[in-house]
Formats: structure tokens, C-alpha cells, sequence
């Protein structure tokens, strides 16, 4: 793979587009199960699911040539732990590798434009990401999270992320594990709205700690998972929030619903947003808060990442 240098593609472009739900979005086809410990990753074996996991991706990088903005993909890799890949029956398989190459193919065939596109290295928690009773202690999370983080870095994705983190102790073990492999990383919370973590920590003090424990400390900070309306007043908070938050913290995926994560994880139907509602809501948080990175989590589609790349186009 040849590498993009993202530290430079995150200076060089004033806002950058985020692609929309994935898992999400093959989970609501009806005729494609997911692995029950894979979840997509495995999809790129098969040659059904490899080719619905395609479409949604030249979805995204279909809207982000249209608009000619740059546009962040991630590996199909959120759930591809080794104790996970081993479960599913994947034992030595490059499950990681292959995912990045598979995306990699995918990027190459848009010509020019696959140099405005960088492919992160996507990871998570090893639990629920929406029960932080789950989370790792410090210590397990950089043991356990070192091997993934090792197989994404040496199949040459751009960056790592580490996202839908609910708790500080396994965010800072997983940041442990990504600074170790000498790439570019970036770790991603869900939040209240009342500026905390899930767990309860102040977006303050998960910042300031993660930076003072890790070196290299992330290159930025994310929110995923989390309703724009929820991202703004975490960020915002007058207590729970701070001036270097919202410094370090450059970017959103957002879900569509503006639900609390229990009862999103609990809700069974889709909660859906109006795709020029979200567009616009969601870039307008580039002209108020600065964030960079603009793009969908659950509920979104390319309708939704279309809105929002028109209004990401006419302010840029």
C-alpha cells in the first residue's frame, strides 16, 4: 500500500469528509448475516457479501470525488481482535491485512482522486462499547489491543482509530497500543451531553490524562456514535469541558437520533434524521466549533453523507 501522510493530509485540507454507517447499514439489508464475532470483517471472503460491502464504500467515495473533498474510509475491522478471528473460525488468517488491502484496491481504482482519500486502521473496545462496565483496565487493554493495532500498522493503512470508546481506562490502554506501532492515531468517544465520557469522566480530564500517559499522544481526538445536538453541548459544557478540548477534539461521526446509547442500543427500529436536517446540522459544527472531520455514524446512509457533503462543499 502506499501510504498517505496523514499528519500532513489533516494540515493541508480545512475540512475533511467522514464516511457514513457501514455495520449498520448491512445489518438492515435483511439477507446478509453478520458473523457473530467478526461482525463484516470476514464479509470480503465471500463473494455476496464482499460485493455489498463494495457498493457502500463506492457509495462514499463516489460522493466524496463528486464534491472533491478529501474523505477518511475506514478497514472493516471494528470487531477483528485476534481472540475474535480465532473464534470465527479465521486462525492465520490476515484478516486485518486483507481488509486494508481489499480497501486499499478500492481507493486505487478512483484514479486522481484516491489522493484526496486516506484509510484508517479501524479498532474498538474489546466489550460493549455502550456499557462501560465492560471496559478493560489500562494495563489488559494494551496487551490485549497491541496485536490488532500491530497487523493494521504493517499492512500500511494511513492512520489508526480507535473508536466508540465508553471508558477512560481501556481508551488509554488502546492509545498505549497505537503509539507503539509508530503510526498516526486517533481515539474516538462516545459522549453525554453533559461533557463526560460514559463511564462518567469529564472530556477534560480524559484528554489531559491521555495526552500525559501515551507518548506519542493521539495526533487529535474524535466524538463518534453520538447525535450532533449531544457532540455540541458535551463540547461546550462549561464544567466538563475546556478550551483544549475543543482544540484537541477535531472532528464527529454522528448518529442520526438524537438518543441516549442505551436507549439506541435498545431501540428496535431504525431512528432516522432527515438526510438536509443532518447535512446541515452537522456542518455547521465546522463554522462554530472548528471540527475538521465531518461524517455518519448509526442511522446515516450515502443520503445523509450527500447532505452533508454539499454544505461541506459550499463553505469550504
Amino acid at each position: 500500500m502506499k501510504q498517505i501522510s496523514f499528519t500532513k493530509f489533516l494540515e493541508q485540507y480545512p475540512v475533511i469528509l467522514g464516511e457514513g454507517a457501514v455495520i449498520e447499514r448491512l445489518r438492515r439489508a435483511g439477507n446478509l448475516e453478520l458473523d457473530p464475532y467478526l461482525v463484516n470483517s470476514a464479509f470480503i471472503y465471500q463473494d455476496d457479501k464482499r460485493a455489498a460491502l463494495e457498493a457502500i464504500c463506492r457509495q462514499y467515495l463516489d460522493i466524496g470525488r463528486e464534491f472533491n473533498l478529501p474523505l477518511l474510509i475506514s478497514t472493516p475491522t471494528w470487531r477483528a481482535s485476534s481472540e475474535r478471528i480465532a473464534a470465527a473460525g479465521f486462525a492465520g488468517v490476515d484478516v486485518n491485512g486483507d481488509n486494508a488491502r481489499f480497501l486499499d484496491a478500492l481507493r486505487n481504482s478512483y484514479g486522481e482522486y484516491a489522493g484526496k482519500v486516506a484509510i484508517c486502521g479501524l479498532m474498538s473496545c474489546r466489550g460493549d462499547a455502550y456499557n462501560p462496565v465492560d471496559a478493560m483496565a489500562v494495563d489488559e487493554a494494551r496487551e490485549f489491543h497491541s496485536w490488532q493495532a500491530g497487523k493494521l500498522a504493517d499492512a500500511g493503512v494511513d492512520f489508526l482509530l480507535a473508536s466508540t470508546l465508553p471508558a477512560l481506562s481501556e481508551a488509554t490502554g488502546l492509545a498505549q497500543a497505537l503509539a507503539t506501532t509508530g503510526r498516526p492515531y486517533l481515539i474516538s468517544f462516545i459522549v453525554r451531553p453533559e461533557g463526560t465520557l460514559l463511564d462518567g469522566t469529564p472530556l477534560k480530564d480524559a484528554v489531559t490524562s491521555i495526552d500525559a500517559a501515551v507518548t506519542p499522544s493521539p495526533l487529535a481526538y474524535l466524538v463518534n456514535c453520538t447525535h450532533a445536538s449531544f457532540a455540541r453541548s458535551a463540547l461546550l459544557h462549561k464544567t466538563n469541558s475546556s478550551d483544549l478540548v475543543r482544540q484537541r477534539i477535531i472532528g464527529l461521526l454522528a448518529n442520526t437520533a438524537a438518543l441516549s446509547p442505551e436507549d439506541l442500543d435498545g431501540s428496535a427500529s431504525l431512528v432516522e434524521e432527515e438526510p438536509l436536517a443532518f447535512g446541515s446540522t452537522v456542518a455547521g459544527l465546522h463554522g462554530e466549533l472548528a471540527l475538521k472531520i465531518l461524517g455518519g455514524c448509526c442511522g446515516t446512509d450515502d443520503r445523509h453523507i450527500r447532505a452533508l457533503a454539499a454544505q461541506l462543499a459550499t463553505g469550504a
